[in-house]
């Protein structure tokens, strides 16, 4: 296909994102409530260990040793808790988040996929999940630094408030530091998210038409693309790395800052007898237990920025609205095309009030240069793209529907496209076929393969040569059986040797049906019933092949050539 494809998904603002994490954390309530309880408890105890041990230098009783022993413990245990308790929650959280992504992902309307592209959809639904879920251990430890920090607030206050009020002396510097550092962090990892999906698309692109890439002499030429791709992700990381080394540098400062206040004002208010020494103890160490969950809580920024972007890219498929619900119609008997004043555009009108009529039972091939507009012509009859002007319209016993019309569930039951990107899925040549018909049996499967030339066990698991993941593809339009097929360079891949037995594959597929063949060999042409010629988004010739020749036209022209 030569069709360009442009837009793409939504990213979720940060609103949406939260509102999206929530609904995720609601489906775990008892997971999360554990998770919360754990967290207090731990937190309850690392503040109270220093606290006692504050009061233990200024009254030393065995009793109060011992309170400060099982601080210690329920702190230990209970962080311990903790942690197992919100991994245990995050991982559940980050697996529905997993499942529902990609649910939305393969549920997304064609049109949609057609307009993000497969890089992009492919990297929110693996890279971008992968991020977040990388990130539940770090997101655990931000969770408990921040009931840690809320619980030890307080426990300044009870030991005096000049002492509480040195312990803010911190918090000027890390505004200062956030100030900078989040609006930044937040764009650059953002970009690089993009940037990640961009390279991710360039390197598809290129592995699965390394053949072309090949065949054209064109491996400096995307070797160049992918080192570009790759040199902007690279370089909008790197810029993210000397911003996050920067902020940690601040938050090292800011703890030097205010432990040096709290030991400062502790000696000021001892030596003015306004507390004890055991107070100003209990303030410095308390602080002192506060760079662990204070340095995790700012010191994530960075991966917590990382994830966030993955996070709003992933709630982002989520946020695109279904399809429409259409008409459930089935087709009953042959089915008539008709194409009327359909026009499109992507950065330029690439197809210009195209109106085409194809019989029912008849084909129809479309020639052209590349970029005259077949592809797109082929994918809005399919109710790939949908266009910017004009319909499609589809006629059947019933009577007309339009395609755009037609619900999902039912739209490939009237109309099947198969193109030149062509895949089989992971399993045997038999799981391949099912999912195109659940119900049918191993000798309708046998029989679809032999029509198209593919003498290949249904058992046969692993990779395959390209040719033979076309005849799967024409198989599986075989057993899906639609009364409108479109062939968009459906045997491209095939070689010169390979190239007639695939053609005989897909007269085999067409024969009967109402069909379009996007022709890039001139004799898969010949043997269509009419042939319309597209140049500059506009048909400029339309009849059989013989019409056409004696006409002495385009066509005529493209047909001495090729002969």
């Amino acid at each position: 296909m030569t069709a360009p494809v442009t837009g793409a998904l939504p990213i979720a603002t940060a609103r949406q994102t939260l509102a999206g994490l929530a609904r995720v954390v609601r489906a775990e309530p008892v997971a999360a409530w554990a998770a919360l309880g754990a967290t207090l408890v731990g937190a309850a105890g690392t503040v109270a260990t220093p606290l006692l041990l504050g009061r233990l230098i200024d009254l030393f009783r065995p009793a109060l040793f011992g309170l400060v022993v099982a601080a210690a413990l329920v702190a230990a245990v209970g962080t311990a808790l903790a942690r197992r308790a919100t991994e245990r929650l995050g991982a559940r959280v980050a697996a529905r988040l997993r499942e529902s992504v990609l649910g939305a992902a393969l549920g997304l309307p064609a049109p949609v996929l057609e307009r993000a592209g497969s890089g992009d959809v492919s990297s929110r639904v693996t890279e971008d999940v992968e991020n977040v879920a990388t990130a539940v251990p770090l997101v655990t430890q931000v969770f408990i630094a921040i009931v840690t920090v809320l619980v030890a607030a307080p426990g300044f206050v009870t030991l005096d408030w000049r002492l509480a009020l040195a312990f803010t002396t911190v918090f000027p510097v890390y505004a200062v530091s956030l100030r900078r550092y989040l609006p930044r962090a937040a764009r650059l990892y953002g970009r690089e998210r993009v940037l990640a999906a961009e390279r991710g698309r360039v390197l598809l692109e290129s592995l699965r038409g390394r053949d072309t890439v090949s065949a054209y002499d064109m491996p400096d030429l995307q070797t160049g693309r992918v080192d570009a791709a790759s040199g902007a992700a690279l370089g909008v990381g790197l810029r993210a790395l000397r911003l996050y080394v920067w902020f940690s540098k601040s938050m090292n400062a800011a703890e030097a800052i205010g432990l040096s206040a709290i030991l400062f004002t502790g000696w000021w208010l001892v030596r003015a007898d306004l507390v004890t020494v055991g107070a100003a103890t209990a303030a410095a160490l308390l602080f002192h237990r506060l760079f662990t969950p204070l340095g995790t809580l700012l010191l994530s920024f960075d991966e917590v920025q990382r994830a966030g972007a993955a996070l709003a890219r992933t709630v982002g498929v989520l946020l695109v609205p279904p399809a429409p619900a259409g008409t459930n119609r089935t087709p009953h008997g042959p089915v008539r095309v008709v194409v009327a004043g359909v026009r499109h555009t992507y950065d330029r009108e690439v197809l210009k009030a195209v109106d085409l009529i194809i019989e029912a039972g008849t084909s129809l091939a479309l020639v052209g240069a590349s970029g005259a507009g077949k592809s797109t012509l082929a994918g809005i009859v399919a109710a790939v793209i949908t266009p910017t002007a004009g319909r499609v319209t589809l006629t059947d016993a019933d009577g007309p529907v339009a395609v755009t019309a037609l619900d999902a569930a039912v739209l490939r039951d009237w109309v099947c496209l198969v193109s030149q990107e062509t895949h089989a899925f992971a399993g045997t040549i038999r799981d391949d076929l099912a999912l195109a018909a659940p119900d049918a049996d191993a000798a309708r499967m046998r029989a679809a393969l032999d029509a198209v030339g593919c003498a290949r066990d249904l058992d046969t698991a692993g990779a395959l040569p390209p040719g033979e993941y076309q005849r799967l593809a024409l198989a599986r339009l075989l057993l899906r059986d639609p009364p409108v097929v479109i062939l968009d360079e459906a045997t491209a891949e095939a070689g010169s040797a390979g190239a007639r037995d695939l053609d005989r594959a897909a007269e085999a597929v067409v024969r009967g049906r109402t069909a379009i063949v996007v022709a890039h060999r001139l004799s898969q042409a010949r043997v269509c019933d009419r042939i319309a010629v597209l140049d500059d988004g506009r048909v400029v010739e339309h009849g059989s092949h013989d019409e056409l020749v004696a006409a002495g036209g385009a066509y005529a022209r493209l047909w001495r050539a090729w002969n």
